[in-house]
């Protein structure tokens, strides 16, 4: 099967989010980032990231807010053939770059131009949803919203696993980056409880670099 891809094409998602969309100068900006900036570290959280997603043979995975797809395909891997991947993400070029890279390693995985808060796919679909340094450009209602949606198209028993910036506490000398709204990884387990999540866990990534932000995850579980 190959790659899919669903959207007008040149068109974004209209949200109320912030919208990052420049494609193959998206996975520049990173190169760059991941070479000089802080070197080897984006890609060692990248790492710890689908480490932490705990990815069995099989399971169906789906990446919100995929932009270029380097973490669904890192996925696809994991799941292999007998899984299901799908992405999604508001910008087209996003979307375009995700296709493109994903055509030769990672044939079958499903791109879609979408947003967190309108998920195109039916209740309980995935094993898996993956969020990942998106949520804090999203203001609260529309966070509550997502959650509500992830909530809808997870298994029962399905999990959910969300990286995000943390608000920087007094005295640190990390940059922050908190998007338009002061968002915090701090603000997601209030809301995950809220959207009817349990076995809510949290806690920092190993981004020991002064010059990346504090990140943090947390996990969580929808009931049986």
């Amino acid at each position: 099967m190959r790659s899919s891809i669903h959207h007008d094409k040149g068109k974004t998602y209209i949200t109320r989010g912030h919208v990052l969309d420049f494609g193959w100068r998206y996975d520049l900006m990173l190169w760059y980032f991941n070479t000089f900036t802080a070197p080897g570290k984006w890609r060692a959280l990248q790492r710890e990231i689908i480490e932490l997603a705990d990815l069995q043979s099989g399971e169906a995975v789906l990446d919100v807010g995929c932009g270029t797809g380097t973490l669904a395909i890192d996925a696809y891997r994991l799941v292999g053939a007998k899984g299901r991947v799908c992405g999604i993400d508001p910008g087209s070029k996003q979307i375009e770059r995700a296709y493109r890279k994903a055509r030769t390693d990672a044939p079958s995985i499903n791109f879609q131009v979408g947003a967190i808060e309108n998920l195109p796919f039916p209740d309980k679909s995935f094993d898996l949803v993956l969020s990942t340094l998106m949520m804090h450009v999203l203001p609260d209602d529309l966070k509550r919203q997502g959650l509500v949606e992830i909530e809808r198209v997870l298994k029962p028993g399905g999990r959910v696993l969300i990286v995000d910036t943390r608000r920087s506490e007094e005295g640190s000398t990390r940059p922050a980056h908190t998007g338009p709204w002061n968002s915090g990884v701090q603000d997601q387990p209030g809301l995950l409880s809220e959207a009817g999540f349990i076995q809510i866990e949290s806690g920092k990534l190993g981004t020991d670099s002064p010059k990346l932000p504090e990140i943090g995850y947390v996990k969580a579980r929808k009931s049986l």
